[in-house]
């Protein structure tokens, strides 16, 4: 049996803890507790907001993509970009990529640079 419980995860911030048979606490990005299935919620944003300029596989290799340039987002040279700077350029945007911390939130704004990052594993 599972149970989930909020716990302060610093400076008043809280997150959710999962609890259960292996005691599972996720942690995304070092700071943000995730709930059950908010990996699967920030693929279907990635896949609405973000696949197409940037492709499902983060290639960039959309013809919007490939018209104006894009960068692979599995790239050394992106991933080498900081959490903070990845975040920066999701949430107030860059060049013609509008920001989305209004419409999304920063929270989710979080979730996609971890998403982001596991693109690069794949």
């Amino acid at each position: 049996m599972k149970a989930i419980t909020e716990k302060r995860v610093g400076k008043g911030r809280t997150g959710l803890l999962v609890t259960g048979v292996a005691g599972l606490a996720m942690l995304i990005n070092g700071s943000v507790m995730a709930r059950p299935g908010a990996i699967q919620d920030t693929k279907a944003t990635y896949m609405q907001k973000c696949a197409v300029c940037h492709a499902p596989d983060g290639s960039g290799s959309t013809s919007y993509g490939k018209k104006n340039n894009l960068r692979d987002l599995r790239s050394k040279e992106v991933q080498s970009l900081s959490d903070a700077k990845l975040l920066g350029i999701i949430a107030k945007g860059a060049g013609k990529m509008p920001g989305y911390e209004k419409s999304l939130g920063a929270d989710v704004c979080k979730s996609l640079v971890g998403y982001m990052r596991e693109l690069a594993k794949k």
